[in-house]
């Protein structure tokens, strides 16, 4: 498997609003769809994003958005469902550096394939996962 993972920040400033991203996230999101890889995301990602429409935190356009990108014939974003693997790879994200669940989620994704994960988020940038930011 190659390519990259989103966390659902990084996921959401790629679809709608890129000049968010750092410079190196950026690069790296874009390079993996040049390079014909695939831009994976956390399914719980998809649920946090139904959550923070249903809180007015996000517009749906956000949701519409992703749904487009996955149902394109020629997806560059492919879901990655949370199942009894993954979660046993959760295990191996240590709860005191990353104490939020969904976060490692997240990170556990990126650790179960060995892909760099897109994230700003500082705790798991520092918790020996492969990122970029």
């Amino acid at each position: 498997m190659h390519g990259v993972v989103a966390d659902t920040h990084s996921l959401v400033w790629y679809l709608v609003d890129p000049a968010r991203l750092s410079a190196a996230a950026g690069a790296a999101l874009d390079g993996a769809v040049n390079a014909g890889e695939t831009i994976y995301v956390s399914s719980i990602s998809l649920v946090e994003l139904v959550y923070l429409v249903e809180k007015g935190r996000l517009p749906q356009t956000v949701v519409d958005r992703l749904q487009a990108a996955l149902n394109a014939p020629d997806a560059e974003i492919s879901v990655v469902p949370l199942d009894q693997e993954l979660a046993w790879y959760v295990g191996r994200v240590s709860r005191a550096s990353v104490p939020d669940l969904l976060d490692r989620v997240i990170a556990a994704t990126a650790l179960r394939f060995n892909l760099p994960l897109v994230t700003r988020d500082a705790k798991i940038r520092s918790s020996g996962i492969a990122t970029v930011w």
